[in-house]
Parts: C-alpha cells; structure tokens; sequence
C-alpha cells in the first residue's frame, strides 16, 4: 500500500467544500505509520543537517521518530504561550486573521543545519514562519518536508528558495 491508501479524506470538514486530509488513520495503523516515517526520512538522507524542527502538533508526531533514527536533536515549534523558557516569535497570516509560533531562544545555535518538518504543507504560513525563526537565531533551513501536499494553495510558491519535499499530494481530489 501507498501513504495515500491510509489518509482518510472527511468531505466538508471543517466548512462546507473542504476536502480534510485526515492523518490519524495514518498514525493508528503501524504499518501506515511506519510507511509514513520511512518516506519522509527517504526525503532527507541526502541532506547534511544537525537538527530537525517540528512545527506544533503533527510536526512532533512525524519528526521525532526521524529525529532518533537519524541521531539527530528536535526542537519544537508552538503556539504563542506554550513553550516555558524565554522565546523568539513569529506572526504570520491566516486565511482571516494572524497567528504566532514561538521557539526557545537557545534552540538552534548559529550555523547550524535544519530540516523543518510538519503534516501538511497548504499556503506555506506556518513553516515560512518557521524557518524565520530559525534564521533569525543562526541556523539555516536545507530542507522542509511534509507528508501531504495540498499544491493548489500554492505553498512551494511562498517558500520559493527553500528545498521542499512531499510524500504525497493531493490536487484538488
């Protein structure tokens, strides 16, 4: 089987005319787990990197069984007031309003090398403001990966200049 064969899509949620991507039918089944974590890893083996960040809550999910193959450390990514120690923060936009992610302001040391890792890529908000975090401490982003595409929102676009990977992508379906 295919990623994709375990990706539950829950017409009209959350509006009428969405199509959801949901991934806990991935999560649930080990070897749809074990499938997912395998492809995204396959999407950074060829990248030089020291730490791998996650973006709040999926992210975690996806990046630190990664993480601990490849020996690598993890950083989370959270909503603003999450994180207990003193942080950087980004505002980025939403689709009707703002929103703000926060990192440790100790979390990434200056040189080095991050893959950013998250569920889903839509628009490219949330992991554009992700990687912003990471540059503005030093650090440099060689790639971002992310189990479902959603292209026609256009992410790739927004993060025009950063390597971007996908496992799979739905177009529309």
């Amino acid at each position: 089987m295919d990623v994709k064969d375990y990706i539950r899509t829950i017409p009209d949620f959350p509006a009428k005319g969405v199509m959801f991507r949901d991934v806990t039918t991935v999560l649930q089944d080990a070897q749809g787990f074990r499938l997912a974590i395998d492809q995204l890893q396959k999407l950074v083996e060829d990248i030089d990197f020291d730490v791998i960040v996650g973006i709040e809550s999926r992210g975690f999910l996806f990046g630190t069984p990664i993480a601990y193959n490849l020996n690598k450390a993890f950083v989370p990514v959270r909503k603003k007031g999450k994180l207990p120690f003193n942080t950087i923060e980004q505002e980025y936009s939403l689709e009707y309003g703002n929103a703000v992610i926060e990192m440790h302001s100790d979390a990434i040391k200056p040189g080095q090398r991050v893959v950013i890792i998250d569920d889903l890529i839509a628009t490219g908000g949330t992991v554009k403001a992700a990687a912003q975090l990471v540059e503005r401490l030093g650090g440099s982003v060689e790639k971002a990966v992310f189990l479902i595409e959603l292209p026609f929102f256009k992410g790739r676009e927004l993060l025009s200049g950063y390597n971007v990977g996908s496992v799979v992508q739905f177009d529309g379906e």
